[in-house]
Formats: C-alpha cells, structure tokens, sequence
C-alpha cells in the first residue's frame, strides 16, 4: 500500500504539470486524467492514514514501510530518456498560490512548511542525481551558443529547476557553480535563476554582490530591472515586508510607474503569502495604506492591487478579520475612485 501511495502522488503531479504543456493535446488528455488520478491518491492516501492511525502494529508496518520504500522513490525522478522539460515540469511542485486557491479555508503557515519540507527531501534524497544533471546540462549550456529552440529551453530548465534545489543543501560547490552561472551565462533566463537561487539562499555576502552587480549592469534597463525587483519581493525569507519597504527607496522605483508596482507591490502580495500573511497584519497594512496612496493618482492600478486583500473569505478567521479590517479602512478613507470602491465594496458585499 506504501508503495502504491508513492506512485500515486508521483504520477499526480507527473499528470498536474502535464496540464500546463505547451502542447496542447498532450495538456488536454492530462486533463482528463486529471480527475481520476486524483481520485487514486486520496483513495492511497486516505488508507495510509487509516493503517497510521489504527493500532501500534499497523502504524510500525506502515512507518518502516516508509523508511524502506522512500530511498527509492527518487529514482522515478532520475533523467534518462524522458524529455528534459517534462522532468523539470515533474519537479516543479505547485505553488503556495495554488495550493491557496485549492484548499477550502488556506493555513498558509501549513501550506509553506509542508511545501518547503518537501523541497527539502526532493533535494537531499536527489541531489547526486540532480547534482550530475545540473553539471552535464551546464557545461553543454556554456559550450553551446542561446538558441531560441525547444530543445534549449527543455535543457536549461531542467539545470535550473535543479540548480534552486541544489542550493537547499547550502553546500559551497553549489554555491561556486550557482555564482558561475550568475556570472557567465549569456542568457537572461540563467542569469536570473542563478540570481533568485542566490536571493533565497543564507549566504548573504554573495546575495548581496550579485544584486548591487545586476543593478549596476542593467540600471538603463527597465524591464530588467523589474525582474531585479520581484525577484527580491518574491524572497519566502524573514523580513520580506522590510526588504520591500527598503527597495521602495531605491533610485529605479516609483509608485507613479505601474510595472514597478507591479514588479515589487504586486509580486510581494501576490506571490510571497508566508510574508505578506505575516500573522500581525503588517502585510495586509502596507497593501492598504499603498492603496489609499495610489487611489489619488492611479487608481486603476490601485483597484488591481487590491486583489490579494479581496480573498479575504479564503482563510482562517484572525486573518480573515485583519483584511476585512483593511478593506474597511480603504472604504472609510475618504474620496475613493469608482474603480477602487467597486472592488472594495463587492469584496465586502
């Protein structure tokens, strides 16, 4: 039964990240199956929990059913002749957004952990294999020219789906290549992986040059530039909320230009929920007082901005009363654009 439970949560996320192929018949027939493999897996997982939580001997038959099988487990994840961008698909785990938005009442504490704990065991039980895939694909990146080509793209995102894996185990070879990569890579695509694999990593001396050299190189730039800002909003680290408060001051950023907000506003609320739901409503206080400012001069972006806020019905009841609390701040705050009181009012409707 363990094993069969092994299977059914590989080949649902196998079949999960089919749906997104660029192929449009192979995304519509994992579609179909969607359902049913699903079905599968709640049916496995709901009899594993059952055995866990019957009696002391079922629950020791199942735990070293675990402990044996899940050494294996990895090598349904180990490139051979499968199709490189269906490998990095079938290691993409779906986001904390996802997750929110499937989940009835969203605890985004639980949702982050489970999710970086097992980030965590995809890393540490893959990592010779993805170490090995990483340095092959690698090495053919730097002796092959950027091509524009499917093949290219399947080849470098399979080396950085690895690579931000790679950095979980904090070893410094990995962090030798993940700067080689940031330094040498004649592509924006490698270049910014390596940049965010080193933004969400402890090693903040080498984080901290790799962001003063890209702003450096690129601040005539401004669509890169937004990249450079979300990469550091969408950080999952302590301190996401200061670390956006202290890129608003930068030189490249102003409330007065849209993508910027977007690029840093709009990615820290959007994408980085376990700082942005910080339980003490600091987040939800930033998006509104940023609202109420841009309502007085671009309240469409405004009015977009609001939507994190607008979910508020999707969590658990302190926080569901911190964001109400905010959306009633907005409204109260004096002369609202018709594009921000329409969200707002039919939020709180």
């Amino acid at each position: 039964m363990m094993r069969q439970f092994y299977f059914d949560t590989w080949h649902y996320f196998l079949i999960e990240a089919l749906t997104r192929s660029s192929d449009a018949r192979i995304a519509a027939i994992a579609e179909k199956s969607l359902k049913e493999v699903t079905y599968h897996l709640r049916r496995s997982g709901d009899l594993i929990v059952r055995l866990g939580d019957g009696t002391e001997f079922s629950h020791q038959r199942c735990q070293a059913a675990a402990d044996t099988l899940w050494m294996y487990s990895g090598e349904m994840f180990i490139y051979d002749e499968l199709d490189q961008a269906m490998v990095a698909e079938m290691l993409s785990l779906p986001g904390e957004a996802y997750l929110t938005e499937i989940s009835e009442v969203a605890d985004v504490d639980a949702i982050h952990i489970a999710r970086e704990f097992a980030r965590k065991e995809l890393a540490d039980g893959l990592f010779e294999a993805l170490w090995l895939r990483y340095q092959a694909n690698r090495d053919l990146s730097k002796q092959t020219p950027y091509i524009a080509e499917a093949e290219h793209f399947a080849r470098r995102a399979l080396q950085n789906i690895a690579l931000s894996y790679l950095m979980l185990s904090g070893k410094p070879e990995v962090l030798a290549a993940t700067l080689e990569q940031f330094e040498a890579s004649d592509n924006m695509t490698e270049r910014l992986t390596a940049l965010a694999v080193l933004v969400n990593s402890p090693f903040e001396a080498e984080k901290a040059q790799a962001l003063a050299v890209f702003a450096e190189n690129f601040k005539d730039n401004p669509l890169v530039m937004d990249q450079w800002f979300s990469v550091q909003a969408g950080s999952v680290l302590p301190g996401g909320l200061e670390r956006v408060k202290a890129l608003m001051e930068h030189p490249a950023f102003t409330l007065k230009n849209p993508n910027k907000v977007r690029a840093l506003i709009g990615a820290f609320a959007g994408q980085n929920l376990i700082n942005f739901h910080a339980a003490d409503g600091s987040g939800y206080r930033f998006l509104a007082d940023l609202v109420i400012q841009l309502n007085g001069f671009n309240p469409q972006i405004a009015s977009r901005q609001l939507a994190p806020l607008t979910r508020w019905r999707k969590y658990d009841d302190a926080r569901q009363a911190l964001m109400k609390g905010e959306l009633e701040r907005i409204r109260a705050s004096g002369q609202l654009s018709s594009d921000v009181f329409e969200v707002v009012s039919k939020s709180l409707a």
